[in-house]
């Protein structure tokens, strides 16, 4: 595999879908070659000296300002956040991110300009416990009642879920909804209208079809 083939899977499934364009394309745009060895039968085919580290960023591989964050001799520097609390204000969901929101620093009186990077869901961030305020890890557990739950590990206190959480483009919450004209009854759904069997889809097509297998499958072997 070359460089340019590795770097280029570790762009997210969901993010070339989103593009909308061909991977060849984002291939193209997201390599930096500095030197090439030219075509012809004597010389060495696909020998190239080229980036073979990028500095991965919200901004989308084929960009140009992804081109710009990893221009030659860029340096990026890392502000030591770890262990400070602050409030999420954006998921990146196909690269299981989040931004988290940092405060002013008055004292900082540089040249760089402070922004957010993004944090990896299962190892960078943890959630607080609300008797401490201190990180902790949880566990998923039921109450009485069934309901499931998170619970602090550190203090056995239940973590709420944040009523954000149901916020969807129809309502703010799942108890203010109104019932609309065009909604799935709640009976209906319960109602099983589909039997599973052991059969492919085309199996399905040819019995409806009437049409009957007469060739045997020749024998096939895991090993």
């Amino acid at each position: 595999m070359r460089i340019t083939d590795f770097l280029f899977s570790r762009v997210g499934k969901w993010s070339k879908q989103y593009s909308n364009l061909p991977d060849s394309y984002i291939k193209r745009a997201m390599e930096q070659v500095y030197w090439r060895n030219p075509k012809g039968i004597q010389y060495r085919a696909n020998a190239a000296v080229q980036r073979k580290k990028y500095h991965f960023t919200m901004d989308r591989p084929w960009t140009e300002k992804f081109r710009q964050t990893n221009a030659p001799n860029k340096h990026h520097l890392k502000r030591k956040d770890k262990g400070k609390q602050g409030i999420i204000k954006e998921i990146i969901q196909e690269r299981n991110w989040v931004i988290v929101k940092i405060g002013d620093d008055k004292e900082f009186s540089g040249v760089y300009v402070q922004t957010e990077k993004p944090l990896l869901v299962t190892t960078d961030v943890a959630l607080v416990d609300p008797s401490e305020l201190i990180a902790t890890s949880i566990e998923w557990r039921y109450t009485e009642e069934g309901q499931k739950v998170r619970v602090s590990t550190r203090s056995g206190r239940i973590i709420p879920i944040p009523a954000t959480a149901e916020e969807t483009i129809d309502y703010k919450s799942r108890s203010t909804y109104k019932e609309q004209p065009k909604d799935t009854d709640a009976a209906a759904t319960s109602e099983i209208t589909f039997e599973p069997r052991l059969r492919t889809f085309e199996m399905d097509i040819m019995e409806s079809m009437g049409i009957k297998e007469h060739r045997i499958p020749p024998k096939s072997y895991w090993y």
